[in-house]
């Protein structure tokens, strides 16, 4: 018998160890995707467990710290989180786009007086802000009446607060960019569209939370002038007729945690600041234009009231971390109700998240909820509430469906049908 040829041995031997090697590799392949698909639904499975169905809204436990618990115990999971891990279930709303804002603006201010939306300043651009006032008129959801603000006064990060007349100014930050804050206050008479001035805050502060409660403009929190450090004074005034009663500021009591963005409610004779967040963009060191540099920020969902007797008292948080809320919320049926918003940045990508749900805080049982989603996820929205229609309009949307992350400053107005029960 003839002896094989051993290239012949060979050659059959390499394409034996070729097809076992193809094989193993597509075994190995084939376990790696059961894993991450395993994986991946049990974050799925998760996730829907952050909430329960109940009465067409969405019921939130607070969850908040086991879930960031969760994502910070190992930081290979953080490789399977998607893009849209923070959003939370909650019911399709029915939105209606209504005419679009003159100017689209971030870090706008905004007052309803009756049937009018007063929607002040902001960034049409990082590199441009705005100086003047537009108004909405939601009986015949339409744009006009443009009042210009006077030259001194902020252009952005204002606080602002109204007595159902005269629209309260104060503070914020003057130009665009990262530019510095200013302590210059103004009042705005809605039926003459006249300008006055109110004394000056006694430091400067970006975004501090502003309302009127009990005849005084109270301002507190805030960034501290390097638009950085949270800050934790709380200064009032006496007000009336569009006028300070007193010449100088007076110290109240120090709101328990400090910064800027958010949300600041008086109703039930209760002071109610909700969210926020510490840290913020600072100017770059040096720079002429004082150009925004990105520094660390911690968004929370912290819900406190000051009470009679002057102190602070600490109400459930909010079902996420929450900013960016200041002028988002309206008053329907004993019920606080904030739209959209700036949620902690993804934990891989460090990119930040804007909010698209709709919350609602019932008053009478300190009860959140999540209502509805909006048309999609916005920080610094301004929003109203008018013939049982929810109004919001202007802020930066998000990227898309499947990306939470930041992109065109907006100035579109939509509104849904909402009815509490």
């Amino acid at each position: 018998m003839a002896r094989p040829n051993a290239k012949h041995v060979s050659s059959r031997l390499f394409f034996l160890f070729l097809f076992v090697g193809l094989l193993a590799l597509a075994l190995i392949s084939d376990f790696l995707w059961a894993s991450s698909s395993s994986l991946a639904s049990a974050y799925s499975s998760l996730a829907s467990n952050w909430a329960s169905e109940k009465s067409g809204s969405v019921v939130i436990h607070n969850v908040e710290k086991e879930k960031t618990d969760e994502v910070n115990k190992d930081p290979a999971p953080g490789r399977f989180l998607s893009a849209t891990y923070a959003d939370i279930p909650a019911p399709e709303l029915k939105w209606e786009q209504m005419a679009t804002a003159p100017v689209p603006r971030l870090d706008g201010s905004a007052i309803q007086i009756k049937n009018l939306l007063y929607v002040l300043a902001g960034y049409g651009t990082i590199d441009y802000v705005h100086s003047h006032v537009d108004v909405y008129n939601f009986t015949d959801n339409t744009w006009g009446g443009r009042i210009d603000m006077p030259k001194e006064m902020a252009h952005s990060h204002l606080g602002v607060a109204s007595d159902g007349r005269y629209i309260y100014i104060v503070s914020g930050q003057y130009g665009p960019q990262c530019r510095g804050p200013i302590t210059r206050s103004y009042v705005l008479d809605t039926e003459t569209k006249q300008w006055g001035k109110l004394p000056p805050l006694p430091v400067p502060r970006y975004a501090p939370a502003t309302q009127i409660w009990r005849g005084r403009l109270h301002v507190m929190g805030g960034s501290k002038e390097n638009r950085h450090t949270p800050g934790l004074e709380h200064w009032s005034i006496a007000v009336k007729n569009g006028k300070a009663l007193e010449k100088q500021w007076r110290n109240e009591v120090p709101i328990p945690r400090g910064g800027p963005h958010r949300a600041c409610i008086v109703v039930d004779d209760r002071l109610i600041v909700i969210g926020g967040q510490e840290g913020d963009f600072m100017a770059k060191p040096g720079s002429p234009i004082f150009k925004c540099s990105r520094r660390h920020e911690v968004q929370y969902g912290d819900v406190y009231m000051l009470d009679d007797e002057m102190k602070w008292k600490t109400l459930p948080p909010m079902p996420k971390p929450n900013s960016h809320i200041e002028f988002s919320w309206v008053l329907v049926n004993n019920s606080i109700v904030i739209v959209g918003g700036t949620t902690q940045k993804h934990p891989v990508t460090k990119k930040m998240i804007l909010v698209g749900e709709v919350f609602r805080f019932k008053l009478d049982t300190l009860e959140w909820s999540v209502i509805g989603r909006m048309p999609y996820r916005v920080k610094t929205t301004l929003a109203g509430f008018w013939d049982g229609w929810l109004y919001f309009t202007s802020g930066q949307r998000d990227r898309g469906p499947d990306d939470p992350s930041p992109k065109k400053v907006v100035g579109e107005m939509w509104r849904t049908k909402l009815s509490l029960q």
